[in-house]
């Protein structure tokens, strides 16, 4: 993302603020529970009653702690009484809140030849892939909103109102956002868009990467590529791998 996109207050910075956010409630907890910090370890506050079939061990993750981490670090800056801060402080919650919403039960089996004997289970962190593709998801869906002033004690003030008032608004689980992005199709060195030309898109896809929408109506060029891959690949005791060399051939789409 260009810092353009960054510095102001469009869909894009609000992604980057987000899981930012969530990358530091991330890491920290998994820093805890691996022991590697020396001011914080497993929770034990959230626990409850075993359930069926397993009981608890391991070490669950503390993703409060993590998460209060992650509010004094990310939102130390945001306490201006203007429409940006009050923004980068939602994004930073929606961003936390996604660790939180999707905590889960990780378990082990142990016993004799993988048998599942014994069964224990703690609470766990996704995978910050799927924090990624969530708020990716977030950030197709944002919600737009207007700058409204109000005049307080301390002055004015800067809150934020969603710009259509037919649509739901939105929870502190969406992203939120106030200005228009650039047009990232065409190069634009103000705003460090490279533009979409010859980039490889996917002509069997509906969504960005597929080459309606990555072109931006311009259409695509297809060519053929040979390349040579490892193929027919045989595991020989003990222990190497032999392989063939095969040539493949694909069609690949760029934008026009």
């Amino acid at each position: 993302l260009s810092g353009l996109c960054v510095s102001a207050a469009t869909r894009e910075s609000a992604f980057v603020h987000a899981i930012a956010s969530a990358g530091v409630a991330f890491a920290v907890t998994r820093s805890c529970a691996e022991g590697t910090s020396t001011i914080c370890g497993c929770d034990s506050h959230h626990k409850g009653p075993p359930g069926d079939g397993w009981k608890w061990g391991g070490c669950s993750e503390d993703a409060d702690f993590g998460v209060l981490v992650s509010r004094e670090f990310a939102d130390a800056r945001e306490n201006r009484p203007d429409a940006r801060s009050a923004m980068n402080r939602h994004n930073n919650e929606a961003g936390r809140t996604t660790i939180l919403d999707h905590m889960h039960l990780k378990c082990k089996c142990h016993g004799l030849s993988g048998s599942c004997e014994v069964k224990t289970c703690w609470w766990a962190q996704p995978d910050f892939r799927a924090i990624g593709d969530y708020l990716k998801d977030k950030y197709d869906s944002a919600s737009e909103m207007v700058v409204e002033k109000h005049r307080e004690s301390r002055g004015w003030v800067e809150t934020l109102r969603a710009k259509y008032a037919l649509f739901k608004p939105p929870t502190e689980r969406d992203l939120v956002y106030y200005e228009n992005s650039p047009n990232f199709c065409e190069p634009n060195p103000e705003t460090g868009s490279f533009g979409t030309r010859d980039r490889t898109c996917n002509v069997t896809s509906h969504g960005i990467d597929g080459c309606d929408l990555l072109c931006c109506g311009r259409g695509h060029n297809t060519r053929t590529e040979r390349r040579k891959e490892k193929c027919h690949c045989i595991f020989h005791w003990c222990c190497y791998v032999s392989c063939q060399e095969c040539t493949r051939v694909y069609d690949v789409h760029t934008c026009k």
